[in-house]
């Protein structure tokens, strides 16, 4: 933005009058503060809204790659079922502050689906929340009632750190528990785990607010379906992530719902031997002002392959161009789409629906009723069961077997939903994660990216690809002649090299784990070429401290009589 401080000027005619400014600092300063308060409000009537519109049952997802939030909404879809009024809720969007007025509204009740990431961190989108619980001991939540379910891995040393967290945390706030928190295994079966911990949740509510569930075990649809026979294209999504025409007209900061079209610039096969397909793709960022580190995540948005979706219109018969909308039949909800609208079937499938997942029980479940053979019928509504039989016939005919949504319309004949109900159901299309395989300061225009290609044979014969090793795999450097592309942002991570370059380090990442180590290498042959000498991370001239290896301390200047390197340039 242009300094807006303008150099005072000296008019040598003195019949010239100089010319008003066209507003005073008095009107900047009214504008920015109705701004900053046009944003506060927003966060606090979301929340009010809620307050007002009756609604007692709020699900608060903290979600990185999106199921926290689909257990969210179903959840809230859940509520309807025993007489209440739910809605799911990104907590990034909400004021947390005005988390204790929920209180006010009778049988109220605050739901935490949390997912952990990384090193035991919150997601992106619970990152404020986070903060907020952490810094603000003398909140007062004992007026809330509460319950967590959290998502993690036992694979990993944190597991489901941040939902212990919140859980923990909100109940020294004053807030009241309900019911005992929850405990979802990725590494295991975690829609199990989310199945088993829900059927005893319920129960649990009735209970405490003294309801009684409503028996109606029928389809809620959230969203109806508008068709638009004549609409500007200009105004339809073709993969925006977020704003309308982004990929159009770029403009940072590029984050997960503004990412950056960057070029490939590279893009080879580095193995000779062996069936599998190990990658080397660069990404070009000149100019996006994007900035990374060794050890940080690239995120990449990819499409489904073009010939599931073509199939997937066939065997349902419909025309994957019809431009439609989706809006929630909750006006006074945030999430006014599933997904970007307007949009075409085509796109929706292509860059915004999982379809390449086994679908989750709940779907299975809604599916059901649109079985014309009884038997179809009654294996799907079993398999959306907790009964031990539905249980083992979910896992072998649907996660062992790998069928997804195509799979399993092509094996059940009789089964043919309409296009929006499907579109409802499934969950988005999330970005893929990879370590970067680069350092910055060896390339600073560039990333690295190294992966292998994801493709098996399924149990039932069928080919299966991963979506976004295969997209990645296909994105030539030049495609027809023009530059292929890959919408993409940057993941910070807690995993560093030791600040000390001189501490020697071990490395093991078999197989494509060796990604981020490829970036240790190169910083610290990068480091090696600087001599001695290494720059202290900074972030003002004034604030410099030097590492000295001779003398293993840090200091704000040099006063060795070695041979001294002007690092002034190199941050760390």
């Amino acid at each position: 933005m242009a300094d807006m401080d303008a150099e005072t000027t000296t008019h040598t005619q003195p019949m010239v009058e100089e010319e008003e400014p066209l507003f005073s600092n008095l009107d900047l300063f009214l504008f920015s503060l109705i701004v900053e308060l046009h944003f506060f409000m927003h966060h606090v009537k979301a929340l009010m809204s809620f307050c007002n519109q009756g609604k007692n049952i709020i699900v608060f997802y903290g979600s990185q790659t999106g199921t926290a939030e689909e257990f969210a909404n179903r959840l809230s879809k859940d509520a309807q079922r025993y007489g209440m009024k739910g809605m799911a809720a990104d907590p990034e969007e909400y004021d947390m502050g005005e988390l204790s007025r929920l209180s006010e509204i009778t049988n109220s009740l605050a739901i935490f689906c949390m997912a952990t990431y990384g090193e035991g961190d919150p997601t992106d989108n619970a990152q404020d929340f986070y903060d907020w619980l952490q810094e603000n001991d003398d909140e007062d939540l004992s007026g809330l009632t509460y319950t967590v379910f959290a998502l993690g891995n036992k694979t990993y040393e944190h597991y489901n750190a941040m939902g212990k967290y919140v859980d923990k945390r909100l109940e020294e706030l004053g807030a009241k528990r309900i019911f005992d928190l929850g405990l979802g295994d990725d590494d295991g079966n975690l829609e199990e785990d989310f199945i088993s911990w829900r059927e005893q949740f319920w129960p649990a509510v009735c209970e405490h607010f003294g309801v009684e569930a409503s028996g109606d075990e029928s389809s809620i649809r959230q969203y109806e379906l508008k068709e638009h026979s004549d609409i500007n294209m200009n105004k339809v999504y073709t993969g925006e992530i977020g704003r309308l025409k982004s990929f159009e007209v770029q403009k940072p900061p590029f984050d997960s719902k503004n990412p950056f079209l960057a070029p490939v610039t590279v893009n080879r096969k580095l193995n000779r031997g062996g069936d599998r397909h190990l990658m080397h793709l660069e990404l070009d960022i000149t100019g996006s002002k994007i900035r990374y580190e060794s050890g940080d995540h690239v995120a990449v948005f990819p499409t489904n392959d073009s010939a599931l979706v073509n199939k997937l219109g066939q065997i349902l018969g419909v025309d994957l161009d019809v431009v439609i909308s989706l809006n929630n039949l909750d006006e006074e909800s945030n999430k006014k789409h599933p997904f970007p609208c307007p949009t075409t079937y085509r796109t929706a499938l292509t860059h915004y629906l999982d379809i390449t997942h086994p679908p989750r029980t709940n779907v299975l479940y809604e599916l059901a009723q649109y079985a014309t053979n009884s038997k179809d019928q009654e294996n799907m509504r079993k398999m959306a069961s907790s009964s031990p039989e539905g249980k083992a016939l979910y896992q072998s005919w649907v996660l062992d077997s790998c069928r997804n949504i195509l799979a399993i319309l092509e094996d059940m004949p009789s089964l043919r939903p309409p296009i929006d109900h499907l579109c409802e159901l499934l969950p988005r299309l999330q970005a893929r994660y990879y370590s970067i395989a680069s350092s910055s300061k060896v390339h600073p225009n560039s990333i690295h990216i190294c992966a292998v290609v994801v493709e098996y044979e399924t149990k039932t014969g069928r080919i299966n690809k991963g979506v976004a090793t295969n997209w990645l795999k296909n994105k030539l450097v030049t495609d027809n002649g023009h530059k292929s592309t890959v919408p993409m942002y940057i993941r910070k991570s807690q995993f560093r090299l030791p600040f000390k370059a001189t501490n020697p380090v071990i490395m093991i990442g078999p197989g494509t784990g060796i990604a981020p180590f490829m970036g240790f290498i190169q910083e610290r042959g990068w480091l090696k070429e600087q001599g001695e000498y290494r720059l202290w991370t900074t972030t003002a001239a004034a604030d410099k401290q030097f590492w000295c290896t001779r003398r293993n301390v840090r200091q704000k200047s040099c006063p060795c009589m070695c041979k001294c390197r002007d690092v002034t340039s190199y941050k760390t």
